[in-house]
Formats: C-alpha cells, structure tokens, sequence
C-alpha cells in the first residue's frame, strides 16, 4: 500500500499513476475534493482528502487508511508550493512562512500521522520529494544552474526537508528514507516552463519507492543517482 500527497495532477498523479501500474494499492491523497476524486477515478485508485497543513484534515486521512489497510509500505511526501521569484532581500518571514507550512511542517506532519502505519509495515519507505535546488554544493558552484537561481524561500525550504530527511533516517533504521530530486518537470507551480516531462521526473520518486532492502536511507538522488548535499 502506498499514499501520495499532493497528487491530483503534476508529479503526484504521475507517481501514483505508475505505482498503479505496477500493481500497487494507491491513495492518491490531495487537499481538493473535486480534483482528486476526479483524479482517482480516472486512474482507478481510491482518493483520500488530505490537506498537509491542516492538522485535523491529516489526522483523518491517517485513520482512513488505518480502517481500509492497516498499515502503510510507502509514503511520498509529494505536496508543496512555490513562491513568487523575488531577490532574496525582499522575502519577509511571513512570505517564508507560508513555505514551510507546505514544504517542510506538511511533510513532518503527514510523516508523524503516518508512522504507526508504516511501523506495520515489514518494509516502509518514504520518500521526501525535494529539489536540486536544495543542495548547497550545487548552489555554493558557479558553474551549476542552481547557483544563479536565487529563490530563498523555496529553495530554504527544500534545504530543511534534507535535512529533516537525514534526522528521521537515523532515528528510523527500520526504514528506508530519501529526498528525490524531479528534476525541474514542466508543471503548474513553474506555469509549465520545466526541462523534464513529468515521467523523466517522477523516475526518481519511483526508484526510492520501490527500493529493495539492500537500498540506501538518508540520501538524495536524482534518476542518475546520487546528489551532493
């Protein structure tokens, strides 16, 4: 069994499209109701409404699994938002706020409400869906595409979901836990300007969901493989 959030189009509708494919029980979990009905239906997956920055919204969409399944073998943390491109000096707290609720409260939210179904499970993965954005060895390299994309807060945000992807692989030996970097997919939140289809980039999210159990935990990689912090 497996959830995704966010996942009513974009990246998550293909994750979950794929893991159906392959023969997996799926939630597509998305905080509209109309869309991920719609969604689920067309995909022929059950819909589970989950808004990741409401507390109350992710407790019930946990207990919902908890009735259907009883456990969870996969979690992809896959719902975030973007923020308006601004020089760093211009975003305020309340801006950064706004991001993080999504981008990395959401993910530890979601991941806390789900863990007594993952501990169910005799081999839970999750995956945090990061950014390449977030590592500061490309953004600390001139060369690197990511040094000259300046985007505080989502770019911070993705940075802390590393780390926080690093501190639950530790403390969670029983799991395997990774930040997978899409790429740049032409979605919504980018108005469809993105390098990568959406199938290039849900390669990566897939990969670390389906990990056997020799696979890694508490690293970060992209469809070729591993990415530097």
């Amino acid at each position: 069994m497996a959830l995704v959030t966010g996942a009513n189009k974009g990246l998550g509708r293909e994750t979950v499209r794929r893991l159906s494919e392959r023969g997996w029980w799926v939630f597509l979990a998305a905080r509209d109701r109309e869309r991920g009905t719609r969604a689920a239906e067309a995909l022929d997956v059950e819909f589970i409404q989950l808004d990741v920055t409401s507390d109350d919204s992710v407790a019930a969409a946990a207990k919902t699994v908890a009735r259907r399944t009883g456990r969870l073998d996969v979690l992809v943390n896959n719902a975030g938002v973007g923020g308006p491109l601004l020089d760093p000096a211009d975003v305020g707290a309340d801006l950064l706020r706004v991001l993080y609720e999504a981008n990395v409260f959401g993910p530890v939210r979601v991941t806390h409400a789900f863990l007594p179904l993952l501990r169910e499970s005799n081999h839970p993965r999750i995956v945090m869906v990061s950014s390449s954005l977030a590592s500061l060895t490309h953004a600390s390299d001139p060369t690197r595409p990511e040094s000259g994309f300046l985007s505080l807060d989502y770019a911070s945000s993705k940075t802390a979901l590393n780390m926080i992807v690093s501190q639950y692989a530790r403390a969670l030996p029983g799991f395997k836990i990774n930040a997978a970097d899409p790429g740049n997919p032409a979605t919504d939140m980018n108005r469809h300007t993105g390098m990568h289809t959406v199938e290039q980039a849900a390669e990566s999210v897939i990969q670390m969901a389906t990990l056997d159990r020799e696979g890694p935990t508490g690293g970060f990689f992209d469809r070729n493989g591993p990415v530097p912090w």
